[in-house]
């Protein structure tokens, strides 16, 4: 995955839930709409001095798990012996080959500047990510498909800031609901669709500030929050 593919994916993301062309980089995005999400940080590869990308910055040394791998091939991380006569000596041979491996990726493909990737395609700065693909700037969420900044969130496709949701669609900025589609700033809700600004409610469909609209009005209507939402 480079930067390229991964704007490629966001173009498609942001022109299928807004029906507009995608106006941000992938720079932008990140800062407007994955600010509040927890993301791999950049650090330094001890071993070569090169960039990778890590889950937690705690560790003061870290390898990618592509060189741990390498450095396996060679020795087996299995390091000659030597005499050991006190704790303060097994924390120095601790130290030489205690690295904290990033970058990690179980079964996936296509992955970059992402960390704790389980059976997932094209991902982009992304961590504790399972069983998905298309995805940039999310945490901790799986079975996930086009979606970019979703954290805690599951089984949903074409979504921008899900946050502890599920089974979402062609939706933006929706927590703590399930089964949503085709709609904006929806919290605590359950079957809900083509709505905006809704909170509490259930198998609705054209509301708005939890109030009932036509079809029409609501139509009407839509075009002004996605301008807003494109360019505050």
């Amino acid at each position: 995955m480079n930067e390229q593919q991964a704007k490629e994916i966001l173009d498609k993301i942001v022109g299928q839930v807004f029906g507009y062309q995608n106006p941000f980089t992938l720079d932008q995005f990140m800062q407007k709409y994955a600010f509040d999400v927890r993301l791999p940080q950049q650090v330094t590869d001890a071993t070569d001095g090169s960039t990778t990308w890590a889950q937690s910055v705690n560790p003061t040394r870290f390898i990618k798990m592509s060189n741990a791998r390498k450095r396996a091939e060679v020795d087996d991380w299995i390091v000659q012996k030597k005499p050991l006569n006190s704790i303060e000596d097994m924390l120095t041979a601790w130290n030489e080959v205690n690295f904290t491996s990033t970058e990690r990726e179980i079964q996936g493909l296509n992955a970059a500047q992402s960390d704790m990737v389980y059976e997932c395609n094209n991902v982009w700065r992304c961590q504790d990510i399972h069983r998905s693909q298309n995805v940039l700037f999310c945490d901790s969420s799986m079975d996930l498909e086009m979606v970019a900044a979703s954290q805690r969130s599951n089984t949903s496709t074409y979504c921008i800031r899900l946050e502890d949701s599920k089974e979402c669609s062609n939706s933006f900025s929706i927590s703590w609901s399930g089964k949503i589609s085709n709609s904006f700033f929806i919290h605590d809700c359950y079957d809900v669709h083509d709505s905006m600004f809704c909170s509490h409610i259930s198998s609705k469909r054209f509301c708005i500030a939890n109030m009932q609209f036509t079809e029409e009005e609501y139509t009407k209507l839509k075009p002004m929050v996605i301008q807003w939402i494109l360019t505050s």
